[in-house]
């Protein structure tokens, strides 16, 4: 996981709490390194595979763990008991290091929990592939929302504060993370970025992941609930392909569903392969676009909401 990619490593960025005023103002990083016909060789799961061609590198992270090689077959990583080999790390004491990492992690994520409850807040934590449509999901659903409850967002991405400005546009508070080399959030960082949003005591707090469907998924922030947005461009099979993260998910949101018809999109095979993973996902279809679909997402809102006991306004409906 993060220690095998690195994205542990480095600070992130966490904009101030006078950015709400800022709206012109952008933070763009670009570490963009490019390398040009070097040779190397690649360690996959403690095999190494020599590799001596002309290519380009971007510095893409592959969590996936799995390789296909010349010749066809699967190199399956998940037989090694940590999944990995990082140079001369043996796998126990990589195991080690992720605990540690995922111990510290839920300490904060249960402070943050207790928190959000002294302030009566509903959060969610929206994850997804990248393109899913988070933001513009949003976007739509917070500015609908804002009239009937405090609504704020945090948003997490590896670099600019795009989202954040798009959700500010309309009137809702948001914070935008940078995390750097980072696939994820974490829950120090959500800590720190709600200190920097206006009160939002009875209200909801939607915080939007790094596109990433892996490392999310082991990364409790203090939500009440992780909300995983599939597209019907990503194809069917998605659950069965990163299972963690639909496991770990209470709703599958399924989103550009007006698309379905124009691509051939199978849902009741989608919705089956999820509850393969996680019997207990509960299943909608929206459309950012359209708005279709809105009503019942608020009518699931409302139902966490009356869960938890807390006061929801009839305007949510």
């Amino acid at each position: 996981m993060c220690t095998v990619c690195g994205c542990s490593e480095g600070t992130p960025s966490i904009e101030r709490a006078d950015a709400q005023s800022a709206q012109t103002q952008r933070h763009h990083h670009d570490h963009t390194h490019d390398h040009y016909g070097h040779h190397h060789d690649h360690m996959h799961c403690g095999q190494k595979v020599h590799d001596s061609h002309n290519h380009y590198h971007d510095h893409h992270h592959d969590h996936s763990g799995q390789h296909a090689q010349r010749g066809g077959g699967l190199v399956d990583c998940g037989a090694d008991p940590a999944g990995l080999k990082i140079g001369s790390m043996s796998s126990e004491r990589a195991i080690q290091i992720e605990r540690d990492i995922l111990g510290k992690n839920n300490r904060i994520a249960a402070d943050n929990r207790a928190r959000f409850l002294t302030d009566d807040l509903l959060v969610f934590n929206l994850v997804s592939s990248p393109g899913a449509g988070k933001t513009s999901l949003l976007v739509r659903a917070v500015s609908e929302l804002k009239g009937s409850r405090p609504v704020g967002v945090i948003e997490g991405d590896q670099q600019t504060s795009n989202d954040a400005d798009r959700i500010r546009a309309i009137g809702v508070p948001a914070i935008q993370i940078n995390t750097g080399k980072g696939c994820h959030l974490d829950a120090a960082m959500v800590r720190e970025a709600y200190h920097r949003l206006p009160p939002l005591k009875g209200g909801i707090l939607f915080i939007e992941n790094v596109g990433n469907l892996v490392c999310p998924a082991a990364f409790d922030l203090g939500e009440a609930s992780k909300i995983v947005v599939f597209s019907t461009t990503d194809g069917e099979d998605k659950p069965l392909k990163y299972p963690d993260m639909f496991a770990a998910s209470s709703l599958m949101l399924i989103n550009k569903i007006d698309l379905a018809p124009v691509i051939d999109f199978d849902l009741a095979q989608t919705i089956e392969y999820a509850r393969r993973v996680n019997p207990n996902i509960e299943v909608l279809t929206v459309s950012a676009r359209t708005g279709e679909g809105f009503a019942a997402l608020y009518a699931w809102i409302r139902k966490q909401a009356a869960y938890r006991r807390r006061p929801v306004q009839d305007t949510l409906r």
